[in-house]
Formats: structure tokens, C-alpha cells, sequence
């Protein structure tokens, strides 16, 4: 008799543990999809626990670099395609779905994509030609293996101006219009987005939505407006980051946060421009030994507001997506000023999960 206790006991831990270990993909299944950006090492394995984490804890994934102009076309006539075709068998592997990131950007991209042989800028004939080969090529291998291309990222400044980048200096707007043709030519069937930093400001929200009209009226398949989401602890507001999805929802897209972090460091900027770099201060970097509980509660309430948010427009908000697996490997411990410490995603330092995930999986099983 004891024995036989002794077994129910066990089995009703093990059903416990079993239930604390459900996952935030398994409690938004069927509300968006949720996913990280993994690095290549992570795809190597080089940390097991992480690569295993990700396989586990998320149901998609998108790549940090792998697919970015310059790593996967660093000259002309030539293509890197080891990380790329490991990232995306990693995905397959683990029946996650796949997002590339990205075709067309400004940042990390080889000059030569602009140049000619003496170094003067192409003729709009030349670079729309280049960019035509590398987004057949890049999307042409993948055919049938990726839901979605972010396939032009950070076209606009934040007032809703046009990024006066080499693309738009030498092809102007069409750039764009150019990018999503060579992408649905290369892929019919993909999904195709468009990607930028805060969209939750007014005027560029608005410059979006005036975008997805023009793409809309040429023609052009857009299925969704990628917000990065690279947050702080004050901004954007519940409420401006609630009209730009209602905005957006209006153009007739879909609505993804691709890149989901929310700093709880003190800022000198309020974007995501890897260019801006800022001096190191300890002022800027106040918890190196740890988060105060109270800060942290603050914190995890954001998160929490945000994901309230997500869940409340689920019948368009299509994938959230944490940049970053962990604080230890997140990209805003040198963004924008070097060797801060910084934890703005899911999981810490020990690869464990912080406890607000399980307030977040609570939220979305009461959500309808």
C-alpha cells in the first residue's frame, strides 16, 4: 500500500513538472507564431543547451546574420551559402517555421553593390540589375523551404522621410517597389514584409501605410509590416504601439514584431540604428551585479502589457519573434554603448527562463 502511494506520488510530480515546463509556442499555438533569431553558433551547437532551448521553447526562428547582403554576397560574382543552408536545415530539422532576413538594407552590405570599376557610383540600370540577380539567387535556393522574406529593411528615417541611402539615391522609391517585384518572381509563393524600427512613431507608421498602399496599387505582393520592437522601459506607449497595429490592420497586412527586446537600461537613443554609438558611462550601465526585484517587476509589467497587447490582436498580429535567445547573448550588451549588461528578452544568463514567461503562458490560455 505505501509502495502504491509512494507511485501515485511520484507520477502526480512528474504530471506537475510536466505542466510547469509547457512552453509560450505551445500556449500561442494558433494565436501567432512565436520565434527567436539564432546566431550560427547556435545552429553548430557550439552550446548545447542553447541550441536545444531554441528547438524546444520556440516555433520559429529567423537568422541573425547569416542572410544579411554582406554575409551571404560579399562580392559580385560571389555567394557564402555554408551558415545560410545550416539555418535553415536547422529549422526543418526541429519543424520550425523559417523567416529570411533580409534582402535589401542599407547596413551590411558590400560597397561593391553601388560601385563600378573606378569607384563612381552605378547607373540606376546597373543596381537594379544587381539587385535583381541577388534577390533570385538568395530566394531562388530557398524556394519552397521559407514562409517569409523580410525583403526591405529600414527604408525610412523616423519623421517618415525616405532613408537617403545608396538605393534610394540612386533608384529613388522604386527601389522598394523593385525588391518585393524580384521576390515574388523568385518565389510566388513566399510571404513577403516589410521591416523597420520604431514603427510605433506616428509619421513613419504613416509612411509605412503609404507604402503598402503604393506596393498594393503597382501590383506588388505585401503580406505583412514587420515592427522590430527593440523597446525601452518608457517607450513607445501601449496606446501609440496599439494604433499602429490598427493602422496597419487597416492597409489590409498582417502585423509581425520581428525583433522583440525591451532594454531595461537608461538610453541615450531611442532606436535601433547600429551605426549610433555612445561612450561608455557607469551611470548608463547601473546594473552590472544585478537588477534591483523592484526594477525588475517593472519590467516584467512591461512585458506583460505588451504581450497583453499581441495576444488582444492575435487575428492579426502573425508572429512575435524575441531577438535574442538570452541576456547573455543579446545584442544591446554593446548597443548602443559597449560593455553595458543588459536583460531584455526570456531567458537570463543561466539559460533559464525568468519567471514572467509563466505569467505570459497564464495570459494566453485565458486568451480567446
Amino acid at each position: 500500500m505505501k509502495l502504491i502511494t509512494t507511485i501515485t506520488a511520484l507520477v502526480f510530480l512528474a504530471s506537475i513538472q510536466t505542466m510547469a515546463q509547457k512552453t509560450l509556442a505551445d500556449a500561442t499555438k494558433g494565436k501567432f507564431l512565436l520565434g527567436v533569431a539564432v546566431n550560427s553558433q547556435q545552429v553548430d551547437g557550439v552550446n548545447p543547451i542553447e541550441t536545444e532551448l531554441i528547438a524546444k521553447e520556440f516555433s520559429a526562428i529567423v537568422p541573425e546574420n547569416c542572410m544579411k547582403p554582406q554575409p551571404i554576397h560579399p562580392e559580385e560574382n560571389k555567394y557564402v551559402w555554408d551558415s545560410a543552408d545550416k539555418f535553415v536545415a536547422f529549422g526543418e530539422k526541429n519543424k520550425q517555421v523559417v523567416t529570411g532576413h533580409c534582402l535589401i538594407w542599407h547596413s551590411q552590405i558590400g560597397k561593391w553593390f553601388f560601385i563600378d570599376a573606378d569607384g563612381k557610383d552605378v547607373s540606376p540600370e546597373v543596381l537594379k540589375e544587381r539587385m535583381h540577380q541577388h534577390i533570385l539567387t538568395v530566394v531562388g535556393r530557398y524556394k519552397g523551404r521559407i514562409k517569409g522574406w523580410d525583403v526591405v529593411n529600414e527604408a525610412f528615417e523616423d519623421n517618415g522621410t525616405y532613408r537617403n541611402s545608396k538605393f534610394y539615391q540612386i533608384l529613388g522609391k522604386d527601389f522598394i517597389k523593385y525588391a518585393f517585384q524580384f521576390a515574388h518572381e523568385a518565389d510566388p509563393n513566399v510571404e513577403l514584409y516589410y521591416n523597420d524600427y520604431n514603427v510605433e512613431t506616428p509619421a513613419k507608421c504613416d509612411a509605412i501605410v503609404q507604402l503598402v498602399k503604393e506596393l498594393k496599387a503597382a501590383g506588388c505582393r505585401i503580406d505583412a509590416v514587420g515592427s522590430q520592437a527593440h523597446w525601452h522601459m518608457n517607450s513607445p506607449t501601449v496606446d501609440a504601439t496599439e494604433t499602429s497595429i490598427k493602422k496597419l490592420k487597416d492597409a489590409g497586412v498582417k502585423v509581425l514584431f520581428t525583433e522583440l527586446d525591451i532594454s531595461i537600461l537608461p538610453s541615450p537613443y531611442d532606436g535601433a540604428n547600429v551605426a549610433a554609438n555612445f561612450k561608455y558611462s557607469k551611470e548608463m550601465d547601473p546594473y552590472k551585479e544585478g537588477v534591483p526585484d523592484s526594477i525588475q517587476q517593472k519590467w516584467n509589467k512591461r512585458m506583460l502589457d505588451m504581450f497583453g497587447l499581441f495576444l488582444k490582436y492575435n487575428d492579426v498580429v502573425d508572429r512575435v519573434t524575441l531577438w535574442g535567445l538570452t541576456d547573455n547573448t543579446t545584442w544591446l550588451n554593446n548597443f548602443p554603448i559597449r560593455g553595458r549588461k543588459d536583460y531584455p528578452v526570456l531567458f537570463d544568463r543561466n539559460n533559464q527562463r525568468k519567471p514572467v514567461v509563466d505569467e505570459m503562458i497564464k495570459m494566453a490560455k485565458k486568451s480567446k
